[in-house]
């Protein structure tokens, strides 16, 4: 916990003020470096007497003095790099309690409320219900908490930037994670902060990722170097149910249930299902043995880009580009003759179609004769 004035003069809240300077004399002649003291420990003793004079519990954390100097209105990378270490640190501190004390919680078998953070660094609730669900309220923005148990939350979830140290980490060793009507609040995560969850489904909204550029190390002109912040989510053995995939994100599960995926996403699952009509460049799916991709959008699968790579776990890989110019449903009727009949008279247009981990491992490219035929058929371009 944050120690606060009284405690570092040694003191009772609602000592008097007589009290209050009496412990302050007392612990100045001891620390004064005139007299051999340690010249730090004085000035945070000053310090304390100074806010208790004023009536100011807890004294000022890095962030509040940084906010407070000239520094601070600076856009340098230097000072946005200082600021995100020392919310890191700092919230990562009272994560770190707040895991004890969930862990306390869980081992009497009780219920109770508490804030940790600050108003200054952001104030996040806990609270774990009668069912042993832990519930979340604020922003979860730096730190680790792991939780034997299911974890709903109301709230963004981030990472602070250029630090793998703080970097934010949510484990659950088992139950369900869960935004509260993620699409109608509209929560995110971001910024390459990670979620584990090992026996249980995750249900979330929009995740993103962070691509940045960086002034070469040496300093030389126009020369960057590209750094990223990889969101990860993981269920191995559940569900994900999310919205907007974009830009720099990973997600593994059983299965996965999506909109749509955008600049650098990769997902792995034996069951993906997207329910967008987008899926852009450098965007690779990853399908389990005996899996499937369902597409369930009515549009042409030319509006998907040619670039998105297919890997089936047997390391085999497939452009989309070469499964747009052949007509799936032909494999479809060969290899899977018994599929229910909405499957069965699906189509690369209209009513959505599905892929199969089958199809696609005896999936050859087609010729140049059956690339003009099908382009001619669907509409496609021939570059």
């Amino acid at each position: 916990m944050v120690e606060n004035n009284y405690d570092i003069l040694g003191i009772i809240e609602g000592s008097t003020e007589k009290e209050i300077r009496n412990a302050f004399r007392r612990l100045a002649l001891r620390y004064h470096s005139d007299r051999g003291g340690e010249n730090d420990q004085f000035i945070k003793i000053k310090q304390a007497y100074e806010d208790l004079k004023v009536g100011k519990k807890y004294p000022e954390t890095d962030l509040e003095k940084i906010r407070k100097s000239r520094v601070y209105s600076s856009d340098s990378e230097e000072t946005i790099r200082r600021k995100n270490r020392i919310l890191g640190q700092e919230l990562s501190k009272e994560m770190q309690i707040a895991e004890e004390w969930a862990a306390n919680l869980i081992r009497t078998n009780s219920t109770d409320t508490r804030l940790f953070g600050s108003k200054t660094l952001g104030e996040i609730e806990l609270e774990r219900k009668a069912n042993g669900t832990l519930s979340i309220k604020g922003n979860f923005m730096a730190g680790s908490l792991t939780y034997d148990g299911s974890i709903i939350m109301q709230g963004n979830i981030t990472s602070p930037s250029w630090t793998e140290e703080f970097r934010t980490n949510i484990h659950l060793t088992k139950g369900d994670f869960k935004f509260i009507n993620p699409l109608e609040n509209k929560y995110k995560i971001e910024n390459g902060a990670r979620i584990i969850v090992d026996n249980g489904n995750v249900v979330v909204g929009n995740i993103f990722g962070r691509k940045y550029k960086i002034e070469d190390p040496e300093r030389r002109v126009g020369i960057y170097e590209v750094q990223e912040q990889r969101t990860h989510i993981s269920a191995p053995k559940g569900k994900i149910i999310a919205e907007n995939i974009v830009n720099t994100v990973s997600l593994d599960a059983d299965s996965i249930m999506i909109l749509n995926l955008e600049d650098d996403v990769q997902i792995n699952a034996r069951e993906i299902l997207l329910y967008g009509n987008k899926i852009t460049y450098d965007t690779i799916i990853k399908l389990k043995k005996d899996g499937m991709i369902r597409f369930f959008e009515n549009f042409s699968i030319q509006s998907l880009s040619n670039d998105a790579l297919i890997k089936l776990e047997n390391g085999k890989e497939i452009k989309l580009f070469d499964i747009k110019t052949k007509k799936i449903k032909d494999l479809s009727d060969e290899l899977v003759p018994n599929k229910n009949e909405y499957d069965k008279d699906a189509t690369m247009v209209g009513n959505g179609f599905t892929i199969t981990y089958e199809m696609l491992d005896n999936f050859s490219k087609p010729t140049k004769n059956q690339n003009v035929r099908w382009a001619s058929k669907f509409g496609f371009s021939r570059n």
